[in-house]
């Protein structure tokens, strides 16, 4: 009598050691304790609630010129930061800025995480000729400075938000694609992965089972300190007119407008470049606390 193969199911295959609720609570006792950590997490924070705000809490039309009060100083009546070299109130066009500052420093990782990713679990699962092909495709990129690959790609789609989100893009997908490969390579030859194969698990199955929870941690760790990075590209982006437009108030391109003035109100110029090096610091800080919550030997 012939009998019947029946693929065992999915649940019934020697499964990853996936990372339990005990150790995310290790993780984020771990974080909480580092209080470095913690306050980039608020400030973060605090900057995020402003950009999403800004539009009904701002103290003026951060649009508004005023050539009777240009270049105003800090602590000017009605103006606490003071004007721009328009007469545009500082602190409204700081705050609206950050939306624009933090959209444009956060989409391009996140995009390019998702690509990454992809790109960089298929190379590793894969492995052999496959691997060959696409890292060595990845590594033509490498040959170029992030800087100057952003401008050259910007320059050549043209100025404008959106080829910038396009250039930062693909600025940022090889190393994030360098990291998931070089976590999938590893992965993909540890026993369960080698077990669940065995079983019959089709490619997917492992890859979405086995390989997505032990990869994504450390690619997400390290994106996370890639969006300093990409706030400050779009922010010379926009410096070398780019990026952003005027008037939108991008921090960028406040600074850039702001150059001028630095001999007149030295530190109205410097607010803007300010606000970029705290936003960016405050992320490094994070991905640090991250990274080290996350490093427990099992």
């Amino acid at each position: 009598m012939l009998q019947a193969t029946v693929e065992p199911p999915v649940e019934l295959l020697p499964a990853a050691p996936q990372r339990s609720a005990g150790y995310w609570q290790t993780v984020t006792r771990r974080f909480l304790r580092d209080r470095v950590a913690v306050g980039a997490a608020l400030v973060i924070l605090v900057l995020l609630l402003l950009a999403l705000l800004a539009p009904w809490i701002v103290p003026a039309d951060p649009y508004q010129s005023s050539m009777l009060k240009r270049l105003k100083p800090i602590g000017f009546e009605g103006h606490p930061l003071g004007t721009d070299e328009l007469g545009r109130d500082m602190l409204s066009r700081l705050m609206v800025g950050a939306r624009l500052s933090l959209f444009m420093g956060i989409t391009p990782v996140l995009l390019a995480f998702v690509f990454g990713a992809v790109i960089g679990i298929t190379a590793g699962y894969a492995g052999g000729r496959v691997n060959s092909v696409i890292m060595r495709t990845i590594d033509v990129f490498y040959a170029f400075p992030s800087v100057l690959l952003a401008i050259a790609l910007s320059g050549a789609l043209g100025a404008g938000m959106t080829n910038s989100l396009i250039s930062l893009t693909i600025v940022f997908i090889p190393p994030l694609a360098r990291v998931a490969e070089s976590v999938t390579t590893q992965i993909r030859t540890r026993d369960f992965v080698e077990a669940a194969r065995a079983s019959g698990a089709n490619a997917f199955t492992i890859v979405r089972v086995h390989v997505l929870g032990n990869v994504l941690g450390p690619i997400f760790v390290y994106a996370t300190s890639l969006v300093a990075v990409s706030m400050i590209l779009a922010s010379g982006l926009s410096f070398l007119g780019l990026g952003v437009k005027p008037p939108e108030p991008e921090w960028g391109l406040m600074l850039n407008t702001l150059r001028t003035a630095i001999y007149v109100q030295p530190w109205i110029a410097a607010l803007p470049g300010a606000m970029i090096f705290a936003t960016s610091i405050a992320f490094n800080l994070l991905a640090d606390g991250l990274r080290g919550a996350m490093e427990i030997k099992q």
